[in-house]
Order: structure tokens, then C-alpha cells, then sequence
């Protein structure tokens, strides 16, 4: 598996990020979807890594810069026919080490709280993430889960 940063402009990660997209408007009400679209997933503040299998695009996931010293994990998915390969936990893990890189001391997330997001619930809790209180500019709802992450 090879992890890059990629530029979003490929039409595989745009197609797996619509996935993505669709995927949470289905399993949550509007106002609870917090998935970023390609548009939004290019700003400066976000770095995007993707997981490659030869051509084959098997995952992506990025970081937000909050501060100097926190970012948030975004748009983590695993690619249909991928799943159960540890692409995710691969990439989390990359995105952790280059995270620590650079100072960031705390990852935070948002994820949903109903039963498709509980393999995603198991992989934050395996990698240490714990309950944590509403981040940034999130409002506390019963449709959003929030999680960190010390790095330290």
C-alpha cells in the first residue's frame, strides 16, 4: 500500500468522496453532516492523503489544522472491495506520525453516532481515540460523536 498526499483532482477520489458524501446524507439528518466536499476539502488548512494499491485507489483520509498543536481527522473511507485490509488503520496511523511531525499534540473527530458508523467507532477506540466534548465551532447533538486523540 502506498500513502500519498493527493491534489483531489483525480476522478477515483472524486467518485469515492461522492460515495463518502452520499453515505452520510443517508445515515444522518442534514444539519448532522459534517463531511467536507471536494471544494472544501482544498483549503490550506487541509491535508489530504489517499492509499494506493497500484492504480487501485483503496482509501483516503486528511487533516484540518485547528491550531498549532490540534487538527481533526476528516473524511476517513475505505473504497468498496477494500474494506477488512486495514487501509483505514493504515492510514490513520500515517496521518498520526505525520501529525507528531509537526507538533500537533491532540486529533479530534466527528462521527456519527448510529449503527453504520460503529466499525468506525471500533477502529478510533483500538487506536486510543476517547470521548471527548464538542470541538471547534460542532455544537453538542444527539447525531454527533466526538473523539481524541494525545499524541504526546
Amino acid at each position: 500500500m502506498e500513502i500519498r498526499i493527493d491534489d483531489l483532482q483525480g476522478a477515483a477520489i472524486a467518485a469515492l468522496l461522492q460515495v463518502h458524501l452520499d453515505a452520510m446524507y443517508q445515515h444522518s439528518p442534514p444539519e448532522s453532516v459534517h463531511a467536507l466536499d471536494l471544494d472544501a476539502l482544498r483549503h490550506p488548512t487541509i491535508t489530504f492523503w489517499t492509499a494506493w494499491d497500484g492504480d487501485a485507489l483503496m482509501g483516503c483520509g486528511a487533516l484540518k489544522t485547528h491550531s498549532a498543536t490540534h487538527a481533526e481527522l476528516k473524511s476517513m473511507r475505505t473504497a468498496a472491495g477494500h474494506e477488512c485490509k486495514g487501509v483505514a488503520r493504515t492510514l490513520l496511523r500515517h496521518m498520526e506520525a505525520e501529525a507528531r511531525a509537526k507538533g500537533v499534540q491532540h486529533i479530534s473527530l466527528e462521527t456519527g453516532t448510529n449503527a453504520p458508523f460503529f466499525p468506525a467507532h471500533r477502529l478510533y477506540e483500538s487506536e486510543g481515540f476517547v470521548e471527548c466534548g464538542p470541538f471547534a465551532d460542532y455544537q453538542l447533538a444527539p447525531w454527533s460523536r466526538f473523539m481524541t486523540k494525545a499524541l504526546t
